[in-house]
């Protein structure tokens, strides 16, 4: 982990306020790893203070690609960015996912489960399991059709597919945990692993459907993470290890599901 001044190369608008931007940075590129996040300032003026987290989307030759949706003051600075700009950043920061739940049962698919923009992570494991001929089935939910992103990138990965919206407007109607449900309930489908990135209540609904299945599950928490590195305490999760609490900055933001204390 380290700062960096990184050079933006792309910063473009995908679907109405979420936004892809492509970073130049070797270093970024050479040391990322899946479920891994980084520290953007997105401002050189006081207000935002703080720096913003976001989870690396993809690994590329140049640099990294983040995958943001604009929510507050912070994202929508970055949203105004242009390429030739450069920003500060921190990292790679956190631990990310364990690739070796998947690679030792390559028989069978990994699941992959994302809410919203939660997607965003789990495009660069995907990208990494593919390298490794490991069989992905990735479940994607948000509120209406403008929630979906990254479906056609997943297939050109040869993921199989499946959307789900509150609305309906898109793929079948209800929570993304519903097909979850059908895929460990056939042994035909039964996953190696399942991975996860989302809200809190879905990340929770996947993590007990993982335990009563007997399938390993990791979960990304999604946090405000004001430092990155557990100075500030400012993002515990409540675990049941001895130390009762965790950073998810610092110690995650990957936990294997049944550590953490919903």
């Amino acid at each position: 982990m380290k700062q960096v001044q990184a050079k933006i190369l792309k910063n473009k608008e995908i679907a109405k306020g979420f936004y892809r931007m492509r970073i130049a940075s070797s270093y970024l590129a050479g040391y990322s790893r899946p479920g891994q996040f980084v520290e953007v300032r997105c401002s050189q003026e006081t207000d935002p203070l703080l720096r913003r987290p976001f989870g690396i989307h993809r690994v590329i030759d140049a640099g990294i690609e983040l995958l943001y949706e604009v929510v507050g003051r912070g994202t929508d600075a970055l949203s105004q960015k242009k390429p030739g700009e450069t920003l500060d950043i921190i990292g790679p920061l956190g631990n990310g996912f364990d690739l070796g739940l998947a690679t030792c049962a390559r028989q069978r698919p990994a699941i992959l489960v994302a809410g919203g923009n939660g997607v965003a992570p789990l495009f660069f494991l995907a990208e990494e399991l593919k390298r490794k001929s490991i069989k992905i089935h990735v479940l994607i939910g948000g509120r209406s059709k403008g929630h979906i992103l990254c479906e056609k990138e997943f297939k050109k990965l040869g993921a199989k597919a499946v959307i789900t919206t509150d609305d309906g407007s898109k793929g079948l109607k209800g929570l993304v945990t519903n097909p979850l449900l059908t895929a460990l309930s056939a042994a035909a489908s039964r996953p190696s692993v399942i991975y996860a990135c989302g809200p809190t209540g879905m990340l929770k609904a996947v993590s007990r459907l993982a335990y009563s299945s007997g399938v390993p599950c990791q979960v990304s928490l999604e946090e405000h993470m004001a430092c990155g590195v557990g100075v500030c305490l400012g993002c515990p999760v409540k675990v049941k290890t001895d130390s009762r609490y965790k950073m998810v900055c610092k110690d995650g933001p990957v936990f294997d599901a049944g550590e953490i204390i919903w």
